[in-house]
Order: structure tokens, then sequence, then C-alpha cells
């Protein structure tokens, strides 16, 4: 129960505490919301993805099993909501949205200041994260925006959209450095870093704004099945991934911590570009996150108790 207490204490309530500043500063002054976004999305987010790649030392076999789990886990989440939509008679623009809402999960403003804090001192579980975030924008970009428009529109457009994102150009340039033993100078170096180090504060800030303003009228029946197949399902589904391909230690640690986090924001995003039921899905990232306080740091506590040999918090 210390350990639970502890990982509240000093993971879940730091992370919540920024997300409640960024709520109140924007219901104060009217944060502009794009240039947060685009603060993340094209400064901050390359560089925690470039330095974090750049110093860690992921082995093609480890890499090799982060990615088999991945895509195991995004098709059997794809395969289940798609079968719960079925049965539960939702029609084609409700179930867009609720299968974007059980597949794709926060992994960039949530997952890297969540990982950050549980792997502080284990750089490989952070490096996994930056996998993931780059997986999750695959997916996001594909799967997520074909849901949302005609497979006609969404096959150009997805591949611009995916193309468009710097993460990945970070990533590869980050791993290209790293194989090649390329040594960064200071005068480039020291900017680099002092940018990541902001991202931890400016993403969850950023992440609150856009909460501030959301209400819950009422728990229908889609948003429901929303949350306990993104916040509970998705956590149970990688267990049993991670028992099959026989994972442990922080590989373990760091993709089951990662199937907790809530739904990403890029689909309550595509439901109001696309008019999917914008408001439901607005309300599904709302009270993901909100529920996550108790989620994820009982998955989080659970990974450490099943595959820490000693857990990265104590």
């Amino acid at each position: 129960m210390s350990v639970l207490f502890h990982i509240t204490l000093n993971v879940i309530l730091p992370i919540f505490a920024l997300i409640g500043v960024g709520a109140y500063l924007h219901r104060q002054f009217q944060l502009d919301m794009n240039t947060l976004s685009k603060l993340n999305t094209y400064l901050l987010m390359p560089a925690v993805c470039f330095t974090n790649v750049y110093q860690s030392k992921i082995s093609g076999d480890t890499l090799l099993q982060i990615l088999s789990f991945l895509v195991i886990q995004s098709l059997c989440l794809m395969i289940v909501s798609t079968g719960v939509s079925k049965m539960a008679k939702f029609d084609s623009s409700l179930s867009a949205t609720f299968k974007n809402s059980v597949v794709l999960f926060n992994s960039g403003n949530y997952g890297l200041p969540v990982s950050q804090f549980v792997f502080q001192h284990h750089p490989l579980g952070l490096s996994i994260q930056i996998v993931v975030l780059i997986f999750q924008n695959l997916i996001t970009y594909t799967y997520g925006l074909f849901n949302s428009v005609s497979v006609d529109k969404a096959k150009i457009q997805a591949l611009r959209e995916f193309f468009k994102n710097p993460v990945i150009y970070a990533f590869l340039l980050g791993v290209f450095f790293q194989v090649v033993s390329v040594r960064i100078p200071a005068f480039l170096w020291t900017p680099i870093k002092n940018t990541s180090n902001a991202f931890l504060a400016i993403a969850l800030v950023t992440l609150g704004a856009q909460c501030a303003f959301l209400k819950i009228s009422r728990f229908s029946l889609p948003l429901v099945l929303s949350l306990i197949g993104r916040l509970i399902l998705s956590p149970c589904i990688a267990f049993l991934i991670i028992f099959t391909l026989r994972l442990d230690g922080t590989i373990a640690q760091s993709v089951l911590i990662a199937s907790s986090f809530p739904t990403s924001r890029n689909s309550s995003l595509f439901a109001l570009e696309y008019g999917n039921h914008p408001e439901y899905a607005a309300q599904a990232v709302l009270l993901s996150t909100v529920f996550s306080i108790l989620t994820v740091t009982t998955v989080i506590f659970s990974a450490q108790l099943l595959f820490g040999d000693s857990p990265p918090l104590l």
C-alpha cells in the first residue's frame, strides 16, 4: 500500500497538478490553443523524442519485441471495439468515434510525462514510450483517420498528415546519430536538451487547457463503453499479450503502463472536424483522463509489482 501511495503522491498528483494549472489559466486568460498545439507538436515533442532516442540504446531484439506487442494489441482493440459497436448497433458515425476512443490513446502529452516520472532513472523505459508514440502516430493517421473520413479521401490525406509530423523525423535522426556515434557539440546540445526539459510542464498545461471547458451532461452507453474499453480492457489485453510473448523487466512495465493511458485528443479532433458526435468524443477524452488517476496508478503499481526487480520509483 505504501508503494501505491508513493506512486499516487509522486507520479499522478504532480501530473494532475499541472493539468489543473492549465485548466485554470485557460479559464482565466483564454490561452491560444492553436499556438500551444503547434508548440508541442513542432518543437517540444520532437526535442524530447530526439534527445531520448539519441541517449538510449535499444537493441534490435528489444525493438522487435515492442513492435510485436504494439501490433498485436492494436489489432485486438480494433477487433473488440468493432464487435462491441456492432452488438450495440451504433450507427456508422458513432461507431467510428467509439472505435477511435478505444484504440487511440494519449501517448504524447500524457504518456511521455508519465513515463518521464516513472522511468526517470531508467532511460530504456522512456525510450520505449518514444517508440509507442511513433507507433500511435502511425495508427492515428491511418486507422484513426480512415475511421473518420471516407476511404477514398483518407488514403492520401492520412499519408500527408503522417509525413507532416516532425516527431517521425526526430526519431529517425536520433536513431541515425546514435548508430553512427555522432557527437553533438555543446552549443547545439544545450538548447536541444533545454527544449526537451520544457516539454513535460507545457504538455500537461496544454492538456489541462483542452479540458477546461468540457462538460459532462450524462453517462451515455457509448461513453461508458469507451471508458471501460480504454482504461480497463486495454490493460487486461496488454497483460495477456505480455504473458504470451514472455516479456519481462522494463519492457513489460513500459508497454503495460502505456496500454492504460486515456483516450487520445486526436479522436476528439477527428470527430469535431468530420462531424462524428464531437461532444461524445470530447467527453471520452475528459473522463478517461480524469478516471486515469485511479486506473493508471493501479497499472503502474501492478507493473512494478509483477515485472520490476526493484521499482523505478523506489
